[in-house]
């Protein structure tokens, strides 16, 4: 595994973004672990973690500027901070994200921000993939907007399960939608750094008895 991986694995486990013990998730699978981007609070945490997406962003999408679409509301606070390092890398990218719900004076609309122009590409700030529910619902915002089109999304783990059929919640969303998904790391190499410390078998164990399962192929 690279080195940058086990750094950003530590730095979710520092700043206790990955929990151990029983959760439910969006998809409504009961999951042994849990990443939780709403447990960054800080402003060297969410300046750090920028920075790891920013490190992914570099390698899969390279120096093209994009647009950065922010879904509400973990989306909104990783967005800004992707911007931010991509800036101090030379490269501005503008941002925007959205309202739960419709603000019905001043501006009004569900969009806040950046307003992508016709002929610009989107890359989509997410936490996690499951299910791919999430990264669905944003589709159901951006499809509105007219000539732009979105080039990738751009998430912290992969958790390799199933979407809605034996495939990957990933490749699924690509084959639907026409567009990759990269993750700065996958549930696969959370478990080999996991690995390296006794102490953490049985999470290993109940992870690897969750992905036997759930799973993708």
């Amino acid at each position: 595994m690279e080195g940058y991986k086990r750094e950003f694995i530590r730095f979710l486990e520092d700043a206790g973004v990955l929990k151990f013990g029983d959760f439910t998730a969006k998809s409504g699978r009961k999951i042994p672990y849990f990443i939780n981007a709403g447990d960054i609070k800080t402003g060297e945490q969410i300046s750090r973690l920028g920075e790891f997406y920013a490190k992914t962003y570099a390698e899969k999408i390279g120096k093209k500027r994009t647009v950065l679409f922010g879904p509400a509301y973990k989306g909104i606070p990783i967005a800004v901070s992707v911007a931010v390092a991509l800036a101090k890398e030379g490269l501005d990218v503008p941002f925007f994200f959205n309202r739960k719900e419709a603000k019905d004076h001043g501006e009004g609309g569900v969009l806040v921000g950046y307003k992508p122009q016709a002929g610009e590409e989107i890359v989509i700030v997410e936490d996690v993939i499951t299910a791919g529910t999430a990264i669905r619902e944003s589709m159901e915002i951006l499809s509105k907007l007219e000539g732009v089109k979105v080039a990738a999304c751009l998430i912290m783990v992969d958790r390799g399960e199933k979407g809605k059929t034996e495939l990957s919640a990933m490749k699924e969303i690509q084959q639907e939608f026409g567009f990759p998904v990269y993750s700065v790391v996958n549930v696969h190499d959370i478990v080999e750094y996991l690995s390296a410390d006794e102490k953490n078998a049985e999470h290993v164990e109940r992870i690897q008895n969750y992905l036997a399962v759930n799973g993708a192929v």
